[in-house]
């Protein structure tokens, strides 16, 4: 049975606590869950400049980690039969049907375009192999990327008040074309917002009522949503330039998250807190059970999302740089263990603004860390997030 050695997760206090005083974040939240054994740490205040210290129920812009959620979402109403992994979503995604491909993916936005092989499938908007979205493989700037900043279809960190409502913001993207065929490339982000307009076409209602309806409420997520009026407990989210080190307000407490948005963004658009996603997180390693031992998902959602569902092991590009990650529904899963950290079939994912979740089920452990600052770089995430992970699992024991 594996447990904390308690003297050995003393340091990661120390650790956290070094990188406030040292003004890497301003504040950060953690909690490390090792069969129930659970561990929480706050340090630093949720606005630099002011005297609210981060507290346990302290909210935070969890971007990214919008994802798996939204996944999840979808999953149900795929057991309920309400929409099915390889039909294509041209009922409910009309704007995507009959689309033309660009015939060099990388090139110009206006380049010259064939007739897609096959119609997009929800596999396909699950798996981020929908032919749209960021390349992170590719070089820079990226023609796509440029286009759905121009057409303010978000294409950068979260800007909950810049997107068009789900209807007109499907109608700009049928505007551009797929970089890649359906299912033949791993994009990164695009799917997770086109999952969130199905999921709420598919369920008859707007995704903010969707989640609070199947996922949140069932796992007492009560702070969890696209706004929050609470905004002592939200704070202010920083970014650092990389090249001059200069920091800047990205957002105030009373900022973008204030104020609900147009369009619910599956991509990156929630916050949340530390025990919201240890919630969520849990009932992933449980199963599917919430904390009461009802039931939320079936195992079989839960085992198909925390699969690699892209072939990563055999050279498909995914979301890591170095191959050891592969690509589930919303999650990043571990395909080869790297250093200190998750071992193989562990599975999660970070949220730019500062967030990493993650679950390991051979150590049955779910890490969450919070902070107030913006990664500078997805690769490799900031120091206060690399040292949480090494810390988690320098602590794990055998016992």
């Amino acid at each position: 049975m594996t447990r904390f050695d308690h003297a050995v997760l003393e340091r990661l206090d120390e650790v956290m606590a070094a990188h406030v005083e040292h003004d890497d974040v301003g504040g950060v939240a953690w909690l490390a869950d090792c069969g129930d054994d659970v561990e929480v740490g706050v340090r630093g205040v949720v606005t630099r400049g002011e005297p609210d210290p981060v507290r346990r129920d302290s909210i935070f812009r969890v971007a990214s980690m919008t994802k798996p959620i939204v996944a999840v979402a979808a999953l149900l109403l795929v057991e309920e039969c309400t929409i099915r992994l390889d039909d294509p979503v041209d009922a409910l995604l009309p704007e995507l049907a009959d689309r033309q491909v660009l015939v060099d993916g990388r090139g110009p936005i206006d380049g010259d375009t064939v007739p897609a092989r096959r119609p997009i499938t929800l596999h396909d908007v699950l798996t981020f192999r929908l032919g749209l979205g960021m390349d992170f493989a590719g070089p820079w700037p990226q023609p796509l990327i440029a286009a759905m900043g121009e057409l303010e279809l978000g294409s950068g960190a979260p800007e909950p008040q810049l997107p068009p409502a789900p209807d007109e913001w499907m109608h700009r993207l049928s505007t551009l074309p797929l970089l890649y065929h359906p299912g033949e490339r791993w994009l990164y982000n695009t799917g997770a917002d086109v999952l969130g307009v199905l999921v709420a076409r598919a369920a008859g209602k707007p995704l903010d009522e969707v989640l609070r309806e199947r996922v949140f409420d069932p796992l007492g997520m009560g702070d969890t949503g696209f706004v929050t009026t609470d905004t002592d407990r939200l704070g202010s989210c920083y970014t650092t330039d990389p090249e001059t080190g200069e920091r800047s307000v990205f957002d105030a407490a009373t900022g973008q998250w204030a104020k609900a948005p147009a369009f619910p963004s599956g991509a990156g658009g929630l916050v949340s807190t530390l025990d919201d996603m240890h919630a969520f997180g849990r009932m992933l390693l449980a199963g599917g059970r919430a904390s009461d031992g009802s039931r939320l998902a079936s195992r079989a959602s839960v085992e198909a999302m925390t699969t690699d569902q892209i072939g990563a092991t055999r050279g498909a590009c995914g979301p890591s740089p170095d191959g050891s990650q592969g690509w589930g529904f919303g999650v990043g899963v571990q395909v080869r263990r790297v250093g200190l950290g998750p071992t193989v079939g562990s599975y999660g994912w970070a949220g730019g603004l500062g967030t990493s979740w993650g679950n390991d089920p051979d150590h049955d452990l779910v890490g969450v860390v919070l902070t107030t600052d913006a990664f500078v770089s997805a690769f490799p995430p900031p120091a206060v997030i690399q040292d949480f992970w090494t810390s988690a699992y320098a602590a794990l024991d055998e016992g």
